[in-house]
């Protein structure tokens, strides 16, 4: 019944010219020149560690995010791409995306870049208005933003924008502009989430205010509303489409997929050839992963929690969950989960098939009770 599941390969660029007042992601602020080649070589020796573990299995994407990775110069990336090209097994199907800001400075390496092996950008534009980009502490304005996407749009033609709603100060007429503006240059992929302030950042410090709740779920009702009239498609709570467009390194994820994490603070998710799941967590420190520190901890999923850390990413999906999946990637049965199931159908927070189970649109909305109901 067991089966090892697909895998993929996140590569974590620690460095961004500034912290955004919200960002609680893993990065470190620029100030002097980055120690680019031996983060690196860093990086390639991290690789070939955790590769021993995976049983030479093909690695299909390859996601490198950050941090701020579009701020590495082109020959970086050549070298990088070219590193792990010679120590593993990749699809020549392979989507390699990067993560990229629109500053001038970045959007002016993307046609490199491509050369190299990029075949998917991901631009971090957040809002088309500029009075919202300085109170979200961002480093660029409108015009930017837009001269960014043009240049994408002249070398590739697959490239998710990340658009935000639910800003300070900003209103349902602002999140509407801002998705026509997205909607206007056809990007294959839109990421559309919910502006959030997260512990240990400066803005849970300084305690800026969210917006109404109500406010917050007509941004979502009427955004999700348009982008769907305007020819994408809703596969997972925050990600819409064009037709065949996922994002495939998410997309593997959601569906409990493995991933080799490597570069300061990387998680990763291995799965053994008995079962066992095992958990990778990256060195924090940059001197300590130059110089050959790079596993900060890796722990053993326990058999009761293998269900919710599957339901965690499932969920999120829309489409069915096939219970012989469920078996095939977790190695734990059915009779196990079936209490729980029950609870959630009960509760009117899933379907039950003959060989699946589907979130009911009360289970995405009440996504984190749903959640709680698998976990231990």
């Amino acid at each position: 019944m067991f089966r090892l599941p697909p895998i993929n390969l996140y590569i974590h660029i620690p460095w961004c010219t500034k912290k955004c007042g919200y960002c609680d992601f893993y990065s470190y602020v620029n100030k002097n020149i980055i120690p680019e080649e031996k983060y690196i070589k860093s990086l390639l020796k991290d690789l070939e560690k955790d590769l021993k573990l995976t049983n030479q299995r093909k690695i299909n994407n390859i996601f490198i995010g950050g941090g701020t990775p579009s701020l590495l110069h082109h020959n970086s990336i050549k070298n990088l791409i070219y590193g792990i090209k010679k120590r593993a097994k990749i699809s020549k199907y392979a989507e390699i995306s990067i993560e990229s800001n629109p500053n001038s400075i970045e959007y002016k390496r993307f046609r490199q870049y491509k050369k190299h092996g990029i075949n998917r950008f991901s631009l971090g534009i957040q809002t088309f208005n500029s009075y919202l980009l300085k109170k979200i502490e961002r480093t660029y304005n409108k015009k930017e933003a837009i001269e960014a996407i043009k240049e994408i749009k002249k070398i590739n033609k697959n490239f998710n924008i990340d658009i935000m709603y639910g800003l300070p100060n900003q209103s349902l007429k602002h999140v509407l502009s801002d998705l026509k503006n997205a909607v206007k240059y056809n990007p294959t992929h839109i990421s559309w989430y919910q502006f959030t302030i997260e512990p240990n950042t400066p803005f849970y410090t300084r305690k800026i205010k969210l917006e109404n709740e109500n406010i917050i779920f007509k941004m979502f009702h009427q955004g999700d509303k348009f982008l769907k009239k305007s020819g994408y498609i809703k596969y997972e709570i925050s990600s819409y489409m064009k037709l065949n467009y996922q994002c495939k390194h998410n997309l593997n994820y959601w569906n409990f997929g493995d991933y080799i994490g490597i570069g300061c603070g990387a998680h990763g998710k291995i799965t053994k050839t008995n079962g066992d799941i095992i958990r990778t967590i990256k060195n924090k420190n940059i001197n300590d992963f130059i110089n050959g520190k790079y596993l900060h901890s890796k722990k053993l999923v326990l058999e009761k929690d293998k269900p919710f850390e599957y339901f965690m990413n499932a969920f999120r999906l829309y489409k069915p969950i096939y219970k012989k999946h469920f078996q095939e990637y977790t190695n734990i049965s059915l009779d196990s989960i079936k209490k729980n199931i029950n609870k959630a159908i009960k509760k009117k927070y899933i379907l039950e098939n003959v060989n699946s189970w589907e979130t009911t649109k009360k289970g995405k909305f009440f996504l984190n009770e749903l959640l709680t109901i698998f976990l231990n």
